[in-house]
């Protein structure tokens, strides 16, 4: 039995994880390498096995780097089975073809406005390549019931408590006589999410692949963090001005329209303003949760049974065509702008910080991770302007940073998760985090687990024997 890693190892995105054994080869995810030019080059080359000869591909939730390569891991010669749960497969529909869509556009822009000498670079693939992926999702998994992938080798689906529908995917292989276990813990989400429930991994595997984004600290409380989004709101709604929310489309856009229900139900945020949500993946994103009442939190399926809607505060508008979009660049206060995407490297967001950055009494507030380089660290670091379409566009709003809202679990939730999955003999192999953090966390499992416990930090293509 190995296990070779792909993606994710030494990195946070593209993760791909390949275990060989009982004579099949499953992959573990499928992701899109995420954050700069040069990963373009990455997310083209070779995968580092060749598709053809994977058998089945299990998938741990629908972020883009965890399914954003499935479509060209396909047109490569992957024919095999893609297994995940219900949530997770219609959302990856809705990403890969985002995706897609989202390449063809840049293919053409360059092709409209090539630089430099040769071709333009086509996209990674298109939406008919993901259609093709599309029909390679067959069988879908429910928490906790375990079926048979192949001889030998047996399948069950936890919750990761990620993102709706997320999961830690345990292989049980006999192979020669032996049996071994095989936990990959997916994005392991943190235990006070408002809308999903807390990760609930197995117990003494003897093997676990974990994820370490946040391997190196803690988040803030929740409890602190939408206090403080509630008085940004009150504070901008008292100037009279807009707020503008750069958002993510999963999990994130539905997580604050749900706190923002909360917020004007209670009174603490007032219930006359005027929400936009102006992005229709994150539209989409929202109805398919709503297909998907059995994978909230107790308290959200009980609302959904009583036909109140958790996503649907006030004065919510859903903002689909363009021409909607640029109407909103009229609307001078008392507006809450929540757009894509949340590190402002593109979409509807732009036009709205364009039209409200210089305004005084308008607000941004950021709520996600903004990486370095992006238009969204650059105005959380203190720019005076940011350059928009073509030009320097002051920034004379309020700028708030929120950091709690996170759906990775921080260092403390991560190595408690491990405790109620590892025993004292497991192997536990780190991905899925900068090397920093990665190895922070790897000191923390040694210091505080049993003498000689083994843990490996693997390198991008590395393969062990298990």
């Amino acid at each position: 039995m190995r296990i070779s890693f792909h993606g994710a190892a030494g990195e946070v995105t593209g993760s791909c994880h390949l275990v060989e054994a009982a004579g099949r080869r499953i992959l573990i995810d499928c992701g899109l390498f995420q954050g700069s030019r040069e990963l373009d080059e990455d997310n083209a080359d070779d995968f580092g096995f060749d598709p053809a000869r994977v058998d089945a591909l299990l998938l741990t939730h629908a972020h883009l780097d965890h399914c954003g390569r499935i479509p060209l891991l396909v047109a490569r010669g992957f024919a095999g089975e893609i297994v995940s749960t219900p949530p997770t497969r219609d959302l990856a529909r809705l990403v890969m073809l985002d995706s897609a869509h989202l390449q063809e556009e840049e293919a053409a822009r360059r092709a409209r406005h090539p630089r430099g000498k040769g071709k333009a670079r086509p996209p990674l693939y298109d939406s008919l390549d993901v259609m093709d992926a599309i029909d390679r999702f067959g069988r879908t998994a429910q928490y906790g019931h375990g079926f048979v992938l192949f001889p030998g080798v047996r399948v069950t689906f936890f919750d990761a408590g990620h993102i709706l529908g997320s999961a830690s995917i345990l292989l049980e292989i006999e192979e020669g006589g032996e049996r071994r276990s095989v936990l990959f813990s997916g994005d392991i989400g943190r235990p006070d999410s408002p809308l999903i429930g807390p990760a609930c991994p197995p117990a003494d595997v003897d093997v676990v692949v974990m994820e370490t984004t946040y391997g190196d600290r803690d988040h803030r409380s929740r409890a602190d963090s939408v206090a403080e989004f509630e008085e940004a709101v009150g504070q901008a709604a008292a100037r009279g001005g807009n707020i503008v929310i750069p958002t993510f489309a999963l999990e994130r856009a539905q997580e604050l329209l749900y706190h923002l229900l909360d917020g004007m139900g209670s009174g603490r945020i007032p219930r006359e303003m005027e929400i936009f949500l102006d992005s229709p993946m994150a539209i989409s994103a929202t109805r398919i949760f709503a297909r998907h009442p059995g994978f909230f939190r107790e308290e959200i399926r009980g609302m959904i049974a009583r036909h109140a809607d958790p996503f649907a505060p006030p004065n919510l508008h859903f903002v689909h065509e363009a021409a909607e979009s640029m109407q909103l660049n009229r609307v001078r206060g008392g507006a809450i702008l929540m757009a894509g995407s949340g590190m402002c490297t593109g979409g509807r967001v732009r036009h709205h910080l364009r039209y409200n950055l210089p305004h005084a009494d308008c607000s941004v507030i950021f709520v996600g991770f903004a990486a370095h380089g992006t238009p969204a660290r650059r105005v959380i670091d203190g720019a005076r302007t940011l350059r928009l379409f073509g030009e320097d566009v002051p920034v004379r709003a309020t700028i708030h940073t929120i950091n709690g809202f996170s759906a990775h679990a921080g260092a403390s939730e991560l190595e408690d998760w491990h405790a109620r999955a590892a025993g004292p003999r497991t192997r536990t192999f780190l991905v899925h985090g900068e090397d920093e953090a990665r190895a922070h966390f790897a000191g923390r499992l040694r210091r505080n687990g049993p003498e000689g416990r083994r843990v490996e930090t693997p390198g991008m293509g590395e393969t062990f024997e298990l």
